[in-house]
């Protein structure tokens, strides 16, 4: 069964390619105040849109969210929490940078998480974050060490969730110890009502020898990003990462997608919002890839540059294709949200994994 997740918006949800056009639900930009796009002034905010965004996923019949981080856009922990109170059944996925705070603070904001949702939470590190970025946050790691630091948020955070923490004096504790380049923990660990939980599972992403090496000694999903020669290759070296290192890492892979009943339609919505972001020149099927894949993506604002544009026939092949080539974990985007997800819910889901998502007669009685 592959997994599905859906990455929701950090800033912006709407029907136009053009960001400053994106202020459905009070983001990026002033709330709508006029009857015909709010009957509700003032009391319908960005949250609201999000809350909607994230129930459209849970019935609609994916695996989870993803909430991303953006520098410029809402706290991913803020609505992480507000997802899983908000869901019964969908793993959230939280993107944070490991410089947001200790990994003893991350993990006891993760347990009380995990308590509330039934370990419904999942972490995904933004380890390769933009210079610029880090340094507005006050973060001075830059190069590969930014994955050595990684590296020991994990083995810190795994540590202090795995060890009960026992009450010393002085020094003479038994709980977890830990003295790194990064971070010094003693006597760490945690008791009571925040032991016993599941660790988050961790999400990883990245191309580099580096990040790979990161995912094989510390991840559970590697997600990927495509690119014209395809993930095949990238996806051998991280399974021989992991063997080496004795484990396990599922791939995962990020992919917009525009699919409709036909291709016609599903390419005239794409040349639809490419006018809207380059009204000259050549036409949005100059960046087809000839296999169902589009490379125009970036322009339309999404983090990933090629995705997928088609029938919902043809989009559902291309995704069986990439589960054949191991990947079993696929975080979709579309805009704008809600209607991207019923059509992926209603007409795509099933025929791309029909497996998973066919009940068993003895499931239906259960």
């Amino acid at each position: 069964m592959t997994e599905f997740l859906w990455r929701l918006p950090s800033r912006g949800d709407g029907r136009h390619a053009r960001p400053g056009q994106r202020n459905r639900g009070g983001f990026g930009g002033p709330a709508p105040v006029t009857p015909a796009t709010d009957l509700r002034p003032g009391r319908f905010g960005p949250f609201d849109d999000l809350a909607q965004i994230i129930n459209a996923a849970e019935l609609a019949g994916l695996d989870g969210v993803l909430a991303p981080y953006d520098p410029d856009g809402e706290e991913s922990w803020i609505v992480a929490g507000g997802a899983l109170r908000g869901t019964r059944h969908s793993r959230v996925v939280v993107e944070f940078q490991p410089a947001f705070g200790t990994p003893v603070y991350a993990a006891k904001i993760s347990a009380t998480l995990q308590r509330i949702s039934g370990g419904r939470l999942a972490w995904r590190l933004a380890v390769d974050s933009d210079p610029a970025d880090a340094r507005a946050r006050g973060d001075r790691v830059t190069g590969d060490d930014r994955y050595a630091r990684a590296a020991e948020f994990l083995t810190v955070a795994r540590g202090v969730w795995n060890e009960a923490a026992v009450p010393s004096a002085g020094f003479a504790g038994t709980g977890f110890r830990y003295a790194g380049t990064h971070y010094d923990v003693i006597d760490g660990g945690f008791r009571g009502i925040l032991s016993g939980l599941p660790f988050p599972a961790v999400y990883l992403t990245g191309d580099g020898a580096a990040a790979l090496e990161l995912s094989a000694e510390h991840g559970d999903v590697h997600v990927f990003t495509e690119t014209e020669a395809g993930v095949g290759t990238a996806i051998t070296a991280l399974r021989d990462r992991a063997t080496a290192a004795g484990r396990t890492v599922r791939a995962g892979l990020e992919l917009p997608v525009i699919a409709r009943e036909t291709e016609d339609e599903a390419w005239a919505r794409a040349e639809r919002l490419w006018r809207e972001v380059r009204p000259d020149g050549p036409d949005a099927r100059e960046h087809d890839l000839g296999d169902g894949r589009w490379a125009g993506f970036a322009d339309l604002g999404y983090p990933a540059t090629i995705g997928l544009v088609g029938s919902y026939a043809q989009v559902a092949q291309r995704l069986s294709s990439y589960a054949e080539a191991g990947v079993d974990s696929v975080v979709l985007a579309g805009h704008p949200h809600i209607e991207e997800l019923h059509r992926a819910g209603e007409h795509l889901l099933f025929l791309a994994d029909p497996v998973g998502r066919t009940l068993t007669a003895q499931e239906a009685i259960a």
